[in-house]
């Protein structure tokens, strides 16, 4: 896969060259990532965990009556090296609500037992259901996670770093309705959380059915990844698939691609109002430290 409209993103450590661009033009994307799938770094990602939270905090708030008691489940897609799944941990083990600065990527407190493991989900603080900030509505996290990964190409930075399942399936796979199998989590840190760093997970208590295939997500998440799909058609094809299994796609990118249209299985959501709003509306769109975060919802998954 490429695009033209490649990210200007700068690499770190494990990633070649400095610029993303000059990476992917001298390589092309898909040997980039071959050669750099075991060492590469996403420079950005406090800006993604900052629109994690954001949005999961939006979401939980309003949504956590039809969650009830059983485990969210949240498919990784192009996981990379799990930025998106440990920011979901983390928003779950310090609760849905916390200090702005949290979101901005400093280090956190540990929720811990005496034993280091997570006993239970912790308190929330005061949330307004309507922008997730401190308000008079308190709410609790979700009593666990369930997590779902996939990577054609990191698979070995993603379980070095959480230690969790993930599977090497591509876009197109996905497409044509491959997907990884859920892992339930009860976990444990094996060190700090640091500005710009995500921390190493290890699981405590898992269950991991190799043989279900689950059928509906809460939400899939594809980070960094998404706009690099060349064709629309097979764009297409990918969010049509996804659209009847994910109530919710969450798309967080370096710049405002890919386009999605009308028809291809989403509506373009305004997570302030909470209200369905135009493609073309930008309105609601989270920018946290140069990350945008967009988010669409089924119009093929009706509400539990």
């Amino acid at each position: 896969m490429s695009n033209s409209n490649r990210s200007h993103r700068v690499g770190t450590t494990g990633n070649l060259q400095h610029s993303m661009r000059a990476n992917y033009g001298e390589h092309g994307v898909d040997n980039y990532y071959k050669k750099v799938g075991a060492t590469y770094r996403n420079p950005h990602f406090p800006g993604v965990r900052a629109c994690m939270f954001t949005w999961l905090d939006r979401w939980w708030a309003h949504e956590q009556d039809l969650v009830g008691s059983r485990l969210p489940l949240i498919f990784d897609m192009a996981c990379g090296i799990g930025e998106v799944t440990v920011a979901a941990y983390e928003w779950w083990k310090h609760g849905p609500s916390r200090p702005q600065a949290n979101r901005k990527g400093h280090a956190y407190r540990q929720f811990r037992s005496g034993d280091g493991s997570i006993s239970q989900a912790p308190q929330a603080d005061s949330t307004d259901p309507k922008n997730g900030t401190a308000g008079s509505a308190a709410l609790q996290v979700p009593r666990g996670l369930s997590i779902m990964a996939a990577d054609p190409y990191t698979v070995e930075a993603y379980v070095e770093r959480t230690t969790l399942p993930c599977e090497p399936l591509s876009f197109r796979e996905i497409s044509e309705g491959a997907l990884p199998s859920p892992t339930s989590l009860g976990l444990t840190t094996t060190g700090q959380t640091t500005d710009g760093e995500p921390d190493q997970l290890t699981p405590s208590a898992r269950e991991v059915d190799d043989a279900a295939t689950p059928k509906e997500m809460d939400m899939a998440v594809c980070s960094f990844a998404l706009h690099l799909i060349e064709f629309p058609s097979e764009l297409f094809a990918l969010l049509w698939e996804l659209s009847t299994k994910a109530r919710w796609l969450v798309v967080l990118a370096p710049h405002k691609k890919p386009e999605i249209k009308d028809g291809w299985g989403w509506v373009k959501w305004d997570c302030e109002r909470w209200a369905e709003c135009d493609m073309s509306d930008r309105g609601g769109e989270n920018v946290q430290e140069r990350v945008h975060c967009r988010v669409y919802r089924s119009i093929n998954v009706a509400p539990p």
